[in-house]
């Protein structure tokens, strides 16, 4: 994005206003279309990190109630983050100038690898980030026996 002086686009009220080169383009059909409800999905945005005590999902919901939320663990080590942001109502002395914040379902899903305690998950919720811990198992190493070779 870069800022374009009005003179470019006559419909702009700023004089330098951020340009947005997709603004009116028609998304209609063909390979770049994204349905309503599918470009919430898309604008899930979710951070995973791998401690040495655990697997650490951060994901940005702004304006999203926990209560609003679920985390579940499916087909023992599918983690599944879903939930619903809902827009706000316009009304009748109000003029909606632009919305741009998502709305909808949205869910992510992530394949847990072998090593993770999924009956220790955690969540918690603060400032509209919504942090999930999943604890490792404590990797054994195999006993070995020393044979005593003899000859």
């Amino acid at each position: 994005m870069s800022l374009i002086p009005s003179f470019f686009r006559g419909r702009r009220n700023n004089t330098f206003d951020l340009w947005d080169p997709f603004q009116d383009f028609p998304f209609t059909g063909g390979a770049l279309s994204v349905p309503g409800e599918m470009a919430s999905f898309a604008n899930t945005q979710i951070d995973w990190k791998e401690t040495p005590e655990a697997h650490v999902f951060k994901a940005d919901l702004p304006g999203v109630q926990k209560e609003e939320v679920k985390v579940e663990v499916e087909e023992g080590r599918t983690l599944q983050i879903s939930g619903d942001r809902w827009v706000e109502k316009e009304e009748k002395n109000e003029k909606w100038h632009r919305v741009e914040r998502s709305s909808g379902k949205f869910m992510r899903r992530f394949r847990l690898p072998e090593n993770v305690k999924v009956d220790e998950v955690k969540a918690a919720m603060e400032n509209g980030v919504l942090t999930v811990t999943v604890p490792k198992a404590e990797v054994k190493n195999p006993d070995v026996k020393a044979i005593d070779i003899s000859g």
